[in-house]
């Protein structure tokens, strides 16, 4: 079963492909959208021993010229030492602008190997081959590419879109649960922000999500997927509807930069970023304690984490936060909720009402 969807950005608009034992067939997808004949995979260490064998021979069997190079894995990849690495090996191996990038990994990979493509000779094609659960249903779809910077994720990077996403979801069976259950808390974060069926059904199916059963995976990504295509089809730059994308992220991300980038997977701390954002919007009398109870118990069943560590205090995690790029002329703009299905953007929350609901969350 392989489940099409299509994110309609007038030119730059792809298909999404998402099934399971599907990667064999990249080569005959990307045959019908290359420009040339040259390809450069970007993956990591792991991906590259586990997946690129299979990915290579798709597409040498159709005719394609392919060059690899593989980072660390991790998110200290997000570099620029890494992102030179790559452009180096593009242009060392001759990729012309008909070339393709093809990005093979997880969230990290995308990422960078789609800044790549968007700054080499000003722009090349890629596409995007996710394997892991958190970048298939989120990183994978709209076009964001990045690297970090020591006082910030995601500071440095570009809206470029792929030609193609293939999603398979037989990837996901070399992961650790850890990073399934990361992965979980960007369909958990659609759910929240616009499609209460969507929560519900990881609710009703979170067992048959954890133990990797086929059928449910694949309507559960598609249909993610589907509505972040939508939120990218009205808002490809991220002016004003796509922020709510960011539910629970400027909370995470100021955790995740605080610590390095080494004691959170993305995901983890985006779950104490919803936690603490819910907790936020109650006290704001926005968000009922019913609803924000829903939120923390499936939260709580996905094993993920609630609350930030001891060390880190409210006002170190407030004064990250004003480097998150959704900082307008000083104000920071926070995605709340208003019910399970529904968030707002604020921009008129103090600083004192932030640090409030931090503390309420260790």
């Amino acid at each position: 079963m392989i489940k099409t969807l299509h994110v309609e950005l007038n030119e730059n608009s792809y298909p999404l492909f998402v099934g399971a034992g599907i990667l064999n067939q990249i080569g005959e997808f990307l045959k019908s959208q290359a420009k040339s004949t040259k390809v450069f995979i970007v993956t990591d260490t792991f991906v590259k021993h586990q997946y690129a064998p299979l990915v290579l021979e798709s597409l040498k069997d159709v005719g394609f010229d392919v060059a690899i190079i593989d980072v660390p894995v991790g998110e200290e990849s997000k570099s620029l030492e890494q992102l030179s690495r790559v452009l180096d090996s593009l242009i060392d191996n001759q990729l012309d602008r008909g070339a393709t990038l093809i990005a093979l990994g997880g969230g990290v990979i995308g990422d960078l190997g789609g800044f790549a493509a968007a700054v080499y000779m000003r722009g090349i094609a890629y596409v995007q081959i996710p394997t892991t659960l958190q970048a298939q249903v989120d990183a994978s779809v709209g076009g964001k590419t990045a690297i970090n910077h020591p006082k910030g994720k995601n500071l440095i990077g570009a809206f470029h879109q792929p030609k193609l996403v293939l999603i398979d979801v037989n990837t996901l069976e070399t992961l650790p649960q850890r990073d399934i259950q990361s992965g979980l808390i960007e369909v958990i974060k659609i759910g929240v922000i616009r499609d209460e069926p969507l929560f519900e059904m990881v609710e009703e199916n979170l067992s048959a999500i954890l133990n990797l059963e086929t059928e449910t995976l694949i309507e559960m990504i598609a249909c993610a997927c589907a509505n972040k295509a939508e939120i990218v089809a009205k808002d490809e730059k991220e002016s004003g509807l796509r922020m709510v994308l960011n539910y629970g992220h400027t909370f995470g991300h100021a955790l995740e930069a605080l610590t390095h980038y080494k004691k959170y997977r993305h995901g983890e701390a985006v779950s104490i970023g919803m936690n603490c954002a819910a907790k936020l919007a109650v006290n704001l009398g926005m968000f009922s304690e019913t609803d924000f109870e829903r939120q923390r118990a499936l939260l709580n069943r996905a094993k993920l984490p609630l609350t930030f560590p001891y060390y880190i205090s409210p006002e170190a995690l407030c004064g990250a936060m004003s480097l998150d790029k959704k900082t307008l002329s000083g104000r920071l703009r926070l995605i709340l909720p208003t019910r399970i299905g529904e968030v707002v953007i604020r921009d008129d929350v103090t600083d004192t009402k932030i640090i409030e609901a931090i503390s309420q969350c260790y």
